[in-house]
């Protein structure tokens, strides 16, 4: 496959720089398995599901993960922390953990270099890591969720672009998190969630719908670009992610009703799919690198909650595996037409999966 062949275009107004002012008030392209896209609004989304049906959900939390620093030289250096590689602990004072991240500066940073971070933190750099991430060791006077509660920024998408610069808003941290975020540890949010209002809940658990949870916190490898022309090429950075066994059980239950696994976000999909190649997901922990593309079949999902993706990016190859390429581009384009928002902060989709898929 080409990646060519996965491009689109996208007006640069059509790229949402703020949520909707109600979460679940944006609009839902509604994709069913044959026929025409139907323009809703999300809260519709009540209308779409039954008492047989299963919405699952990823309770990851995002961190306040972008920190910019500077190097010995007094170069500015920007640090966005992917996962931590080992338990905090005690050394001298300070709270001393290893890491993933992915640093930009004017020239990248060798190994042994140092990086003061805001707070009197420090970070040394160890070495290359996966991909393009490297290895590194944060040396801060309290603990690294504390720590970056207070000198973290947001780690909004380089599309959404503030006028101020200012990255930190409350807003931000409020709407760049889901209502069901608990588990600490995603540098991305996983956007599908963030339409989800408590009272758009409490009108699908009315309606007999069914609620489970994953946790696969997202890391650079979801929204990286692909950087070969041939998308068989291109390796996702792995992601850790945990199936509960009560979520393994759901998906038995709503498999044995006739119900529809639903799946809210690309993430909860990549998480399902790599724990249930028998088409039941095993509970417990893991990490994939799963690389959905067209040509994978699908064992466990059997419809998605989803936004607007970049072109030639994984996730939109993910979405035209699950409905097929002509009809998620045409989507796409009419989406285009009709004046719908973009990207993370903007409007959603609600795809059938075909049944070849």
């Amino acid at each position: 496959m080409r990646l060519c062949d996965f491009d689109y275009h996208l007006p640069p107004e059509r790229i949402a720089q703020e949520p909707a002012p109600e979460r679940d008030g944006s609009r839902l392209m509604v994709l069913p398995e044959t026929g025409a896209p139907v323009h809703r609004r999300f809260s519709d989304l009540v209308e779409m599901l039954d008492e047989k049906d299963l919405l699952v959900f990823n309770d990851t939390r995002v961190i306040p993960a972008r920190l910019r620093g500077r190097k010995e030289s007094g170069g500015a250096c920007e640090v966005l922390l992917d996962r931590p590689l080992d338990e905090e602990r005690r050394q001298d004072g300070r709270f001393v953990s290893n890491w993933q991240c992915l640093l930009q500066a004017a020239r990248p940073p060798r190994p042994g270099a140092e990086i003061g971070l805001p707070g009197g933190g420090r970070l040394r750099v160890v070495g290359r890591g996966e991909g393009p991430l490297w290895q590194v060791t944060l040396a801060l006077g309290r603990p690294w969720l504390e720590f970056l509660g207070e000198c973290g920024e947001v780690p909004l998408p380089p599309y959404i672009q503030r006028k101020d610069g200012d990255l930190r808003t409350a807003d931000d941290r409020a709407r760049y998190q889901t209502i069901f975020a608990r588990e600490a540890g995603a540098v991305a949010a996983p956007t599908a969630g963030l339409h989800f209002s408590p009272r758009l809940l409490e009108a699908l658990k009315a309606r007999g719908v069914s609620f489970a949870r994953v946790t696969l916190h997202v890391g650079p490898g979801t929204f990286l670009p692909i950087r070969s022309e041939e998308v068989e090429a291109h390796r996702v950075l792995s992601e850790r992610y945990q199936i509960p066994a009560a979520t393994a059980g759901a998906v038995r239950a709503c498999r044995a009703r006739g119900g529809r696994v639903v799946a809210v976000g690309t993430t909860v999909v990549r998480a399902l799919e790599s724990a249930g190649r028998s088409g039941e997901p095993a509970a417990g922990e893991g990490i994939t690198d799963l690389f959905i593309r067209p040509g994978y079949r699908f064992a466990v999902v059997d419809a998605l909650v989803t936004n607007f993706h970049l072109p030639k990016s994984s996730l939109l190859l993910l979405v035209c595996a699950f409905a097929g390429r002509e009809r998620i581009l045409g989507a796409y384009a009419e989406a285009v037409r009709e004046g719908y928002r973009f990207y993370s902060y903007g409007d959603a989709m609600f795809i059938a999966r075909r049944a070849e898929s």
